[in-house]
């Protein structure tokens, strides 16, 4: 367990996570899956299939609500058990699958604050346990990656191992454990064939590339697919998050505000590293005052921003299981698979390209994407359409402070995605160059987290402080 800052605790810090279930309870998996289940559906006939299970299960479920209410069910009964029933088949086959599909659930679930609460009001609960929380592997599963990856005698290593992991994801999951030196330690083991299912998952992604490119004349999918996949063949191995772990942790070591833990030992299957007491940001989300829903938001989005520039990378996977309140106070983060390499921290011109845009100048915002290569050279687009479609990355810094809600997400979602909508147009003309693919993917999921959070955060002093070439 890491010792509490020897320091004054910081302002506003919480020592117990906010009213309703605690987050052992929350992030603790669910029950074991049956035995014989010791790997992950590889093969893209096998995941296919499962994820085919989801509309079957739900088609399912409608013709057997039909013959309840013919039967005098109440209508408001059976819509709302076929909803949980369908919310729990969600969580379980995503889970199951982890890989793309679970990465995939977790995505949904930052973005589910965009949706119309209708629609995501009976999932919201389900796709937040996908944050930190997935059916957990067998034990024997669990010491046979250990025997590989750590030897024989790995039980040596541990004065205590706790065989329920604390916490499952898209491709491992946590154990805590006791060393032998008597400190706590958090030990992630990957899931066997979870390479194969990763893989498996962005084979099929590939394969509906022609299809996506008929949708989105803009876009060029082939060389975005590679970055994808490189950056997928890296958080498969843990060596690599190992290392992108020890930078940050010496570029964050004893900040008031951070804490980043050590690296204690690594394999490419089995990472051990300083354990982190607190509970997940997803109880902010859940149950926070509002004094703690401005104050972790605004750390959440200065960690994000202030990487680049303190550890010369970008902390990746935004999601909030991956942020632990402290009881002094701090922020902590883990699980460094997903990070983008930035030497000389954010691009210049991200910065410059966000300060012209607020100031409205369309021409000017046009022809800076053009030449980072958002928008290729056989596109014609125009730029008052632009300017507009790319408000929902600017609006927050308009104001001295910006609060973040469902209703303003909503908004944006709604006009975004709306093809009535001229708007709408405008992202099917726009390209994603694969520099700026984790860049873009990191502040569309900040947007998220912090809309579910409902907080107030002055984004733009943090923009000025992070961000180069934004300021005039």
């Amino acid at each position: 367990m890491t010792e509490p800052s020897a320091r004054e605790p910081v302002d506003g810090g919480a020592t117990e996570p906010p009213a309703g279930d605690h987050a052992d309870q929350e992030s603790a998996a669910s029950a074991d899956l049956p035995k014989s289940r010791t790997r992950l559906p590889t093969t893209a006939i096998r995941r296919s299939a499962r994820m085919a299970s989801l509309p079957m299960g739900y088609a399912g479920r409608a013709a057997l609500g039909f013959g309840k209410r013919v039967g005098g069910k109440p209508a408001e009964a059976v819509a709302h058990e076929m909803q949980m029933r369908s919310a729990e088949q969600l969580f379980r086959v995503l889970g199951e699958l982890k890989g793309g599909a679970m990465k995939m659930g977790q995505a949904m679930s930052i973005f589910e604050a965009g949706l119309p609460d209708e629609v995501a009001g009976p999932y919201r609960a389900t796709l937040t346990k996908l944050q930190d929380s997935a059916p957990a592997l067998p034990a024997e599963t669990v010491h046979a990656v250990l025997a590989e990856n750590l030897g024989p005698a790995w039980r040596e290593r541990f004065a205590e191992f706790d065989d329920k992991p604390v916490a499952a994801a898209s491709i491992g999951q946590v154990h805590r454990a006791v060393a032998r030196d008597g400190r706590v330690v958090a030990v992630k083991i990957q899931y066997p064939g979870a390479g194969k299912a990763l893989m498996s998952d962005l084979a099929q992604l590939s394969r509906m590339a022609r299809l996506f490119g008929s949708w989105s004349p803009g876009l060029d999918l082939k060389p975005l697919l590679a970055e994808i996949r490189e950056r997928i063949e890296e958080e498969l191995d843990y060596l690599a998050e190992s290392e992108h772990q020890r930078t940050f942790a010496v570029a964050f070591e004893g900040d008031p505000e951070f804490f980043v833990p050590h690296v204690l030992q690594a394999s490419p299957q089995v990472l051990v590293s300083e354990w982190v007491e607190g509970y997940s940001m997803a109880e902010i989300i859940r149950n926070g005052t509002p004094d703690q829903r401005d104050r972790y938001g605004t750390l959440y989005l200065r960690f994000l921003l202030s990487g680049p520039t303190r550890a010369k990378q970008l902390h990746a996977d935004p999601h909030p299981g991956n942020f632990r309140i402290m009881p002094d106070g701090r922020l902590g983060v883990v699980d460094f698979g997903a990070v983008a390499r930035m030497p000389d921290g954010f691009p210049l011109a991200m910065g410059e390209l966000l300060g012209i845009a607020e100031t409205g100048d369309a021409a000017a915002v046009l022809q800076g994407l053009r030449r980072e290569g958002f928008i290729k050279a056989s596109i014609d687009l125009d730029p008052e359409m632009l300017l507009g479609y790319l408000d929902p990355l600017v609006e927050p810094a308009h104001t001295e402070e910006f609060h973040y809600t469902r209703d303003w997400l909503r908004g944006q979602y709604r006009r975004l995605n709306d093809p009535r909508n001229k708007d709408f147009t405008v992202g099917l003309k726009l390209n994603l160059p694969p520099e700026y693919m984790l860049i873009h993917r990191v502040w569309l999921g900040c947007i998220g987290v912090l809309c579910q959070m409902d907080a107030h955060v002055r984004t733009r002093d943090e923009l000025i402080e992070w961000i180069p070439g934004y300021a005039h």
